[in-house]
């Protein structure tokens, strides 16, 4: 393993410190983001928590030469580092909150080390995105929807970026919030977007649901084009212990375009008082 500096230095990982007895909440960010997607969060819960932000390989200010698709070509890798991430700042305990893939990517880690996690939220999250009619699963994608996606981002990233990000965040009414996505989109390198993306939609984690031994509370949103709703329905009957709660927001990126509301459902989700701040 490498060691901890490195490991901070691939994932540019922030910790904002809190009092001794504040719980420790790591917030792992989705697909064509990265941990300033969680800046409206952070700010309404410094000092009340130990807060852990990262970027993924690939994304924001991580070591892009640590990118490997090998590594990378399962879920099982961002687990991996997320592990890691957790062993370098000597984290128990944790408090998790993943958005998207981050979702599935904290569950697996969960499996891989279970005392590193007291408890899961999962926003926008997916166990597969591609429908499977013969089981009746309701994934959100057709093969031939994926496979044009993949094209389209070959042909001209740019442009693939410029469509898919109003499409993901909904909510027409505040272009900025689409702005937003689509800078922190192109910020990647398409070859790696490419990669990534591929990974993600073409992942299949139902299986691995059952083995999921911690608490995870599944969030979801309206009108979210990624993730439709029968899909936190598929994961609150599959894993163990769990819980759906519907946010009041529309769209794959509720925690961008609804912070107040994310940030209500997660101090609830803490056992916090409830504020009213953004």
């Amino acid at each position: 393993m490498p060691d901890r500096d490195a490991i901070l230095r691939r994932n540019n990982v922030n910790l904002y410190a809190a009092p001794d007895d504040a719980p420790t909440v790591v917030f792992a960010h989705g697909f064509g983001t990265d941990q300033t997607a969680w800046s409206r969060q952070v700010e309404a819960l410094r000092g009340k928590c130990r807060c852990v932000t990262f970027d993924h390989v690939g994304a924001g200010g991580s070591d892009l030469n640590a990118f490997s698709r090998g590594r990378y070509a399962s879920l099982y890798g961002y687990a991996q580092d997320l592990i890691e991430i957790c062993d370098a700042l000597d984290l128990r305990s944790v408090r998790l909150v993943g958005h998207s893939v981050s979702g599935m990517v904290s569950m697996l880690a969960s499996i891989l080390r279970s005392e590193l996690f007291t408890e899961l939220m999962v926003i926008g999250a997916s166990p597969r995105y591609l429908n499977d009619p013969e089981a009746g699963y309701v994934g959100g994608f057709e093969l031939a929807d994926i496979e044009g996606l993949f094209e389209a981002m070959a042909a001209n990233y740019h442009a693939w970026a410029s469509g898919f990000a109003p499409l993901m965040m909904g909510n027409p009414e505040s272009p900025h919030l689409a702005q937003y996505f689509h800078e922190t989109l192109v910020s990647i390198r398409p070859d790696v977007a490419q990669s990534v993306l591929k990974t993600i939609m073409l992942s299949d984690h139902r299986a691995d649901l059952g083995r999921v031994g911690v608490p995870v509370w599944i969030s979801y949103a309206d009108n979210d084009i990624a993730v439709p709703e029968p899909v936190s329905a598929f994961l609150a009957s599959h894993i163990p212990n769990s819980q759906r709660a519907q946010l009041s927001a529309t769209g794959h990126l509720p925690h961008i375009s609804a912070p107040a509301t994310v940030n209500r459902a997660i101090e609830q989700w803490l056992g916090f008082g409830v504020s009213n701040g953004n």
